[in-house]
């Protein structure tokens, strides 16, 4: 028998149908664990086949990277603010059908939460919480030196006072 058996990816894995789940499942936002779990495999087995089978790969990549397109562009929108069109249907009773009675166009201000989030993750230089410099260090360790320099006085009594 040339090549050898199938693995299991080629038998099980390595068509339309099994190639679409798995994406579904990237998609949907497990994490390897979880699509490792669901294919029966270990961690390290799909790892081995990330490596080894690129239709695998790109079916497990391409997925979650759609996902996060979606989600950065929702954060985005949410942080910047948007406008949208509200509209009001009331059922007619001689039709039975729907019918608008009014369009209202809105507008969402931008969500300051998701402004933070989006400004501490893209420009975490200059929006995160704590800044800490090299004068903050400096100033700190010679605050620890002069208390420490003063604990051996401290421990013998001697305050280099004098009595008059």
């Amino acid at each position: 028998m040339a090549g050898g058996r199938p693995s299991e990816f080629n038998k099980k894995w390595n068509n339309e149908d099994g190639l679409l789940r798995i994406a579904g499942w990237a998609r949907n936002g497990l994490t390897n664990e979880q699509i490792a779990d669901n294919m029966g495999i270990g961690l390290s087995t799909l790892y081995e086949w990330q490596k080894r089978y690129t239709e695998f790969a790109d079916a497990l990549k391409n997925s979650k990277e759609v996902v996060d397109l979606h989600v950065e562009n929702a954060l985005h929108k949410r942080a910047i603010g948007y406008t949208y069109v509200e509209c009001t249907e009331l059922l007619d009773r001689e039709t039975g059908k729907l019918v608008l009675v009014k369009r209202v166009t809105k507008h969402m201000p931008g969500d300051t939460t998701a402004q933070i989030f989006w400004l501490k993750n893209r420009k975490p230089d200059d929006w995160r919480d704590v800044k800490r410099t090299d004068t903050d260090d400096e100033r700190l360790l010679e605050k620890v030196d002069a208390l420490l320099s003063g604990i051996p006085q401290k421990l013998t009594g001697d305050n280099n006072e004098t009595d008059d």
